[in-house]
């Protein structure tokens, strides 16, 4: 899950965003949800990726990646934090958490969307509700909140 990847899109999509406003985009493995400073704002969202363990080279799929995003915009910059929630393998002990892995179709969807969240959140714009839905992975397993970081956290959509 390159940066790079994450920030080109982004700033093609936040260029739709108002003119003379200035949007960035870091992903941040310290944001913690729910716990905002003053004027910031929260999008969470789940998409499809893939995992694999360091430790033993197990592969899995997952339709339930949570990623966080964290929002603000003061004078015209507007500063987007974001953080794609990490799984472990369930055959090894004292597996690592591991980085999903996430298409750039997903990354796109998750991306349109973040914008959308930021014109009804940051500029106040009535879009309704409407969230692209994310490409899913065939998933042969059920969701196991005992190796999923957001589960552990309290976010994940299967709590």
């Amino acid at each position: 899950m390159a940066q790079p990847e994450w920030t080109g899109i982004f700033q093609m999509k936040a260029n739709q965003l108002r003119e003379g406003d200035t949007w960035r985009l870091e992903l941040d493995e310290n944001i913690v949800s729910n716990n905002l400073n003053l004027g910031w704002e929260q999008y969470i969202r789940n998409t499809g990726a893939r995992f694999k363990c360091t430790k033993c080279g197990r592969s899995w799929s997952s339709n339930r990646v949570m990623v966080v995003f964290h929002m603000c915009l003061m004078n015209g910059l507007g500063i987007v934090k974001a953080r794609p929630f990490r799984q472990n393998c369930k055959m090894c002990s004292e597996a690592p958490m591991e980085k999903p892995s996430i298409t750039s179709e997903n990354i796109n969807i998750l991306l349109e969307n973040l914008i959308e969240k930021i014109r009804i959140k940051c500029y106040h714009e009535d879009l309704g509700q409407r969230n692209r839905p994310f490409r899913t992975f065939d998933v042969t397993n059920p969701h196991e909140p005992q190796h999923c970081e957001a589960c552990i956290q309290g976010i994940c959509t299967n709590n």
